[in-house]
């Protein structure tokens, strides 16, 4: 028999930065709110993985901040231990610009992010239908859930599935919006290696040439015990191996990062990014796909391929859902 939820104000699918900062906004204005991810971690590509001794950040590898909303949470986040400044600048022309890692890896991010939060892990949404006046959330696992309002925070193409699984219409303005964000896919190694690497203190490094976007050294970088670089191949190349067998496609990534590795590398292990950054990001920080009920869609397609881009969409998409759930 299906499991049938209590009802919330507030459902959002995702628990990427987007959907965590939309839900402390929700929260903070007395709104009930339940966040579904598919995954086993928080925080999308806030995403952090243990090779034995050696650890490393293979998503996300810093965070910036502008606006003083972002840079408020990010200060609070440092004083609770979670967050502390990496460098700020990976060369001799640095911008001075505060790069925030973090502590000890990238999910302590997320998980900050998610301190009193309503969440349900390994909860794959397969359809979202219209409900009355409501929403109905239907997942992998039998379970039903519904809400006043919804946002949707996975990748746009994604999102759309979900629509069309449930058979929600969309303008075709809207429609054609949508379906013009396309992102950028990126083959991610992790290495352990025998010795140091010849990558530059602070630990990052962005090579001028070749399939690699860029590196780091995840010892220099101060969150792993061992020698560890992750590499991140550029989209070109992810594009044209994605389908070919990983461990010769990171292969092929540790031949290129060669003159940087200066030591064997003992072990390594890929990933795959199929959204890594929006190839297009949309004029507006969020969008509104339904009035009544509202429904609406965020994410860091909408407000900038940053972390705080992602964080900046997410309180756009609060204020748009308080405003609307206030109208009904």
């Amino acid at each position: 028999m299906p499991t049938h939820e209590s009802p919330v104000d507030v459902l959002i699918i995702g628990t990427g930065v987007s959907g965590l900062i939309a839900a402390r906004e929700l929260q903070s204005a007395c709104r009930s709110v339940l966040l579904l991810d598919k995954g086993r971690g928080l925080g999308g590509r806030l995403a952090s993985r243990r090779m034995g001794a050696a650890t490393f950040d293979h998503g996300a590898q810093f965070i910036t901040s502008r606006d003083v909303r972002f840079e408020k949470i990010l200060n609070q986040g440092a004083e609770a231990g979670m967050m502390t400044e990496w460098c700020r600048g990976f060369s001799a022309e640095a911008d001075g610009h505060t790069r925030w890692r973090g502590q000890p890896t990238m999910t302590a991010v997320a998980k900050y992010l998610a301190q009193g939060l309503e969440i349900r892990m390994e909860k794959q949404v397969v359809a979202l239908r219209r409900a009355g006046g409501r929403y109905s959330v239907e997942t992998n696992t039998g379970e039903f859930y519904s809400a006043a309002a919804v946002l949707l925070t996975p990748p746009v193409p994604q999102s759309l599935a979900l629509l069309a699984a449930g058979e929600i219409e969309l303008e075709p303005a809207m429609r054609t919006r949508l379906e013009g964000i396309q992102y950028e896919r990126c083959l991610a190694v992790m290495a352990v290696l025998q010795g140091p690497s010849l990558i530059p203190p602070p630990g990052g490094l962005v090579p001028t040439s070749g399939p690699v976007s860029w590196m780091a050294d995840n010892q220099l970088k101060g969150i792993s015990a061992e020698p560890a670089v992750t590499i991140h191949a550029n989209h070109e190349f992810s594009l044209a191996h994605w389908d070919e067998d990983r461990m010769e496609s990171g292969r092929l990534l540790l031949n290129a990062a060669q003159p940087w590795l200066g030591a064997e590398v003992l072990s390594y292990q890929v990933h795959g990014w199929r959204y890594s950054k929006p190839l297009q990001v949309d004029a507006e920080p969020c969008a509104l796909l339904q009035t009544s009920p509202p429904l609406v869609i965020a994410g860091d397609a909408f407000a900038g391929p940053r972390v705080e881009g992602a964080a900046l969409s997410g309180m756009a998409a609060s204020e748009m859902l308080l405003s609307h759930l206030s109208q009904s």
